[in-house]
């Protein structure tokens, strides 16, 4: 029986309008997004086989095109769909921050590092440029290593800071492991960025370390 023989209240796509996506499973959202699923399956008991064959929604987001297009009942099509809404998501968070809108507050800052930067297999320093309102000029990722670290050099930070005309710079990187406990490495390397961009009249307003949980702001804990 496909999704169309399902009483409408049940159905995912219907629940979605009416109640909202706060009302639907992991397994519902995605069958929205894949439409169908391959003979003899409706999308639904597709999304489940996908999420149990993978570990969970994030570890099916995480997968590239190529292992997403290798998952049985995917193929290019569906691939893209999955790989396109997990960009609009993060071009949506980013629409909030252009330039004109003021970044207010850690928490904020806290997401939109965590939204890009949280599915990179890879460690990834990236880092926001902002004038003197903070009101966002450019981000960037700036240096990316392999999954347990990334050599990051601050001069190459200031340079950016300077052709940016920056007043103010927020950083993060990724860990990949998911634990997002700042190391001693990471503290030392935030006053190292502190110190550089302080001699080009820059301010460090903070730097998140980003893992599976809310992004870790150093400056709420003091370290910055």
């Amino acid at each position: 029986m496909g999704i169309r023989d399902w009483p409408v209240e049940e159905r995912p796509r219907e629940r979605l309008l009416a109640l909202g996506e706060a009302a639907l499973a992991d397994a519902e959202l995605l069958a929205v997004l894949l439409g169908t699923g391959p003979k003899g399956m409706d999308a639904v008991s597709h999304a489940r086989r996908l999420l149990a064959q993978t570990g969970g929604l994030r570890a099916l987001l995480d997968l590239d095109a190529a292992a997403l297009c290798a998952l049985p009942g995917m193929g290019p099509a569906r691939a893209s769909l999955l790989r396109a809404a997990l960009a609009v998501g993060h071009r949506h968070l980013r629409a909030e921050l252009v330039r004109g809108a003021t970044l207010d507050g850690p928490q904020r800052a806290g997401e939109y590092f965590s939204r890009w930067l949280r599915h990179a297999p890879n460690e990834r320093f990236a880092a926001l440029f902002l004038d003197n309102r903070h009101r966002l000029l450019a981000e960037r990722v700036l240096f990316e290593g392999s999954i347990d670290s990334a050599a990051v050099h601050p001069r190459v930070v200031v340079q950016e800071a300077l052709r940016c005309n920056a007043a103010a710079v927020v950083v993060a990187h990724n860990h990949p492991s998911g634990v997002a406990e700042p190391s001693a490495a990471d503290r030392q390397l935030t006053v190292q960025l502190k110190q550089a961009l302080a001699l080009v009249d820059v301010r460090l307003l903070d730097h998140f370390v980003v893992g599976d949980g809310p992004a870790v702001s150093m400056a709420e804990r003091g370290w910055v």
